[in-house]
């Protein structure tokens, strides 16, 4: 399983998520505490957002913890909202293409999870992308191919209906061609304006999800795992959430795929 961070907020340098933290997104990238694997070694990427609407994008197949490059982007980049990844690869060979985040315009993309028997629904899903999609196709990761179904549901017009109806279509192919269904999804998406992240799985079994205010409650960060030991600051989000940081600060909402998320609960109550 991967791991991967998000910021939402007053603009931070990228290290203070990925580098400078005790148990930063380097940290995590050789020991990871709540993944199957303790290792993520099989590349690594940030996407940020600055003064244009597409995102800036680095990414490479080495382990984060041995390119010095990511570090240096990392101390010298300030950005208000950022996505960065570190790889435990489960699909997709590694290679530069299968590396989070994914972009398509101005929209960015990592997930942390897998879809069971995939290779034996992946043709049938790409069948569902148009012709544009399917050319933006880089990569053979699942991860990629749910990014772009949802790009084909309408991520830019409802985002959190978009995800649900890619996962929707995912299990329906999964039980006509297989019998069924194993999705596990932990993901971040973003526009450069609001920051999304859905936690959910067939089998209760989601990868782990957290949240946390920084930059003094003026930002927002969602993390695979808590980037130091204070265990009050941090939320665990349940399964079967979504996630909106937005100016307006952070909201969860049920997350339960063929249909809209309902019942978005005011901000979240969290130590500052």
């Amino acid at each position: 399983m991967c791991r991967w961070a998000a910021y939402r907020g007053e603009p931070l340098y990228l290290e203070e998520i990925v580098s400078s933290p005790a148990h930063s997104l380097i940290e995590q990238s050789h020991h990871a505490t709540q993944a199957k694997t303790a290792t993520n070694g099989d590349g690594f990427g940030v996407a940020w957002y600055g003064d244009h609407p597409e995102p800036g994008r680095f990414r490479d197949i080495l382990p984060a913890w041995s390119d010095c490059n990511l570090k240096s982007i990392a101390r010298q980049i300030r950005s208000p909202l950022f996505l960065a990844h570190v790889r435990a690869s489960t699909t997709g060979g590694t290679q530069r293409d299968n590396c989070h985040p994914f972009v398509n315009g101005r929209w960015s993309f990592m997930h942390n999870g897998q879809i069971g028997g995939f290779d034996r629904l992946r043709r049938k899903l790409e069948t569902a992308l148009d012709d544009e999609l399917y050319g933006a196709r880089a990569g053979s990761t699942d991860s990629e191919l749910l990014f772009l179904l949802a790009m084909q549901s309408g991520l830019q017009n409802d985002p959190l209906a978009a995800m649900s109806d890619a996962i929707t279509l995912v299990e329906q192919q999964s039980m006509a061609l297989i019998g069924e269904a194993l999705v596990r999804f932990t993901a971040a998406f973003s526009d450069g304006k609001s920051l999304y992240a859905v936690r959910y799985a067939t089998d209760q079994k989601a990868p782990t999800l957290y949240a946390a205010p920084m930059a003094g409650g003026r930002g927002y960060c969602l993390v695979s795992e808590p980037l130091n030991d204070e265990a009050d600051t941090w939320m665990e989000i349940p399964g079967g959430s979504a996630v909106i940081v937005n100016e307006h600060g952070i909201d969860v909402a049920v997350f339960e795929p063929a249909g809209i998320p309902q019942a978005v609960m005011p901000a979240v109550a969290m130590k500052q």
